[in-house]
């Protein structure tokens, strides 16, 4: 099914009307998405899904700091982030996404981020630097969105985020989201994979933060959380990691109400 016809399918035909103003395109309304966790708008940004979470304590006068979580729609975020989601609109900071696909971080999928970014940034008052929240693939998304944005990002933080496409998904599966065979991305690997692309993030002085479990067997933390703070660290970065002893790539309540998390985004965004 094609990425077109998937859309089509969840919003409905009527809801791809869009209007055009001065011969800018203006995001169409959607319907409210079932089972999210926190009010929202949901709208599409070209021919993707997006919401914005406007918390009611954001500053009156513009812009307004705010969260990119990933991955988003459909179903995520859910009742597992609540919490967070809600500690970050108690704070007066706003949270959005896109839907970009099982993208794994290629280039069509940063796309989509671009776009958000400036209907966010140009139309909705939203401020020039976002902290990117990025939950097990949602890193992978985020970070090769940020290593081509550095100064678009005021900070990193992850949830047992994927940092590495040869670790998940592997190149078998993540060759064809590039357009690409395994062999061909592998020789292209240090050109989209996270872990060989912190250099701009490190020189923008850009902030990360992860928590991630020692007992994570999907994404496990020696070859992503752990691999990315050892090379921050060699290339003057700063990053902070919280490890969960015993913990895999679960949905434990620690990952989701980690109070050292939400003070890093909060901290970060309204700076």
């Amino acid at each position: 099914m094609s990425i077109a016809s998937s859309f089509l399918r969840w919003i409905g035909a009527s809801a791809l009307a869009f209007v055009f103003a001065g011969g800018a395109e203006r995001s169409a309304r959607l319907p409210p998405q079932a089972g999210f966790p926190v009010p929202g708008e949901f709208f599409a940004v070209g021919d993707r899904p997006a919401f914005l979470a406007l918390s009611p304590k954001a500053p009156a006068r513009q812009p307004r700091p705010w969260v990119l979580f990933a991955p988003s729609l459909p179903n995520s975020p859910n009742h597992h982030e609540e919490w967070l989601l809600r500690q970050f609109l108690d704070a007066g900071v706003s949270i959005a996404g896109i839907d970009v696909g099982e993208s794994h971080g290629n280039p069509a999928g940063r796309a989509h981020y671009t776009a958000l970014y400036r209907e966010l940034t140009e139309r909705r008052g939203m401020a020039p630097k976002a902290v990117l929240l990025g939950r097990s693939r949602g890193g992978l998304m985020t970070l090769c969105w940020a290593a081509e944005n550095p100064e678009k990002v005021a900070a990193f933080a992850g949830i047992f985020p994927v940092c590495d496409l040869a670790s998940w998904p592997g190149l078998s599966k993540a060759a064809p989201a590039y357009g690409m065979t395994p062999a061909g991305l592998e020789k292209n690997l240090a050109t989209h994979n996270p872990i060989d692309r912190l250099a701009p993030l490190a020189a923008a002085k850009i902030p990360l933060f992860a928590i991630h479990g020692d007992a994570d067997t999907l994404v496990p933390l020696a070859a992503n959380s752990a691999l990315v703070k050892s090379r921050y660290t060699a290339l003057g970065g700063e990053m902070e990691l919280i490890i969960a002893p015993g913990q895999g790539h679960t949905h434990w309540e620690g990952f989701f109400r980690c109070r050292e998390l939400v003070d890093f985004v909060v901290r970060h965004a309204r700076r």
